[in-house]
């Protein structure tokens, strides 16, 4: 795994805190730091889709929060755990990486 990809995995980690934050921020404290979750996130996505197809780390991206959001819903603020639910974020990152995959190998082609 090369640099800019660990860039989109970080960036997903700060959408994951952004999007938390934008439901559970209730003072000004909270609101910089979902403020500065939003700007690292997005930062951290644009430079890596300098190097990287922006559709395959946008999709990447998206996946990572996803799923992100989802488990911190269960794990930290109560919300249900449906075994449907997980089992549709495994469909959803099982496609994520079969994007990731297809690129790597038109890559590899294209050497």
């Amino acid at each position: 795994m090369n640099r800019e990809w660990i860039k989109v995995i970080i960036a997903a980690f700060f959408e994951v805190c952004w999007v938390v934050g934008l439901k559970h921020a209730d003072n000004s404290l909270t609101w910089a730091g979902t403020v500065l979750s939003i700007v690292v996130s997005f930062y951290l996505l644009v430079k890596s889709g300098e190097k990287l197809p922006v559709g395959t780390a946008y999709a990447v991206f998206v996946g990572l929060g996803t799923a992100g959001t989802v488990l911190s819903d269960i794990a930290f603020f109560g919300e249900p755990f449906k075994p449907v639910k997980i089992l549709l974020i495994v469909i959803l990152l099982a496609g994520v990486i079969g994007l990731k995959l297809v690129e790597d190998e038109k890559k590899g082609e294209e050497a």
